[in-house]
């Protein structure tokens, strides 16, 4: 598996961050790609429940993200599936001068491999996913930024 990770901090405390980063309904804002929420399943954002969202049109298709580990007020990992990829992913939210750190990884294995997978995925793919979930991280924060203030 491959791994990707993002962190960033913010002036904001942990229990802002993580309030703001589980509530789907603002999802479509921050999430790099994501244009809607589908469905919501479950005692989200707690283990065993589950949200299947969808990309615009030159995106990851549907998506599906199911908790399968939460510790409040520090963070979550997710089983995440779409038509490309599967893998787990965490967010982290960390005490950090001046407020919190959000960290954001995600460890993933393509579902269509072939002889060039390896060189295709460490030229593009990763670097790709990379770029998109910096840009995710940072719309959060500039969201829960403008809402601090």
């Amino acid at each position: 598996m491959r791994t990707v990770r993002v962190a960033q901090t913010f002036e904001a405390s942990v229990p802002e961050a993580e309030r703001r980063w589980y509530d789907t309904s603002h999802w479509a804002d921050w999430v790099d790609g994501l244009d809607r929420v589908l469905e919501v399943d479950g005692d989200w954002p707690n283990v065993g429940a589950s949200v299947t969202w969808e990309s615009g049109p030159a995106g990851r298709g549907q998506v599906t993200e199911r908790v399968v580990d939460r510790h409040p007020l520090t963070g979550q990992t997710l089983e995440v599936q779409d038509d490309s990829i599967r893998g787990r992913q965490s967010v982290t939210f960390t005490a950090a001068a001046p407020g919190v750190e959000i960290a954001l990884s995600l460890e993933y294995e393509l579902k269509r491999r072939s002889i060039i997978t390896p060189i295709v995925d460490a030229l593009f793919i990763k670097r790709a996913m990379a770029v998109s979930m910096g840009l995710t991280v940072s719309r959060f924060g500039a969201g829960l930024h403008a809402r601090h203030r």
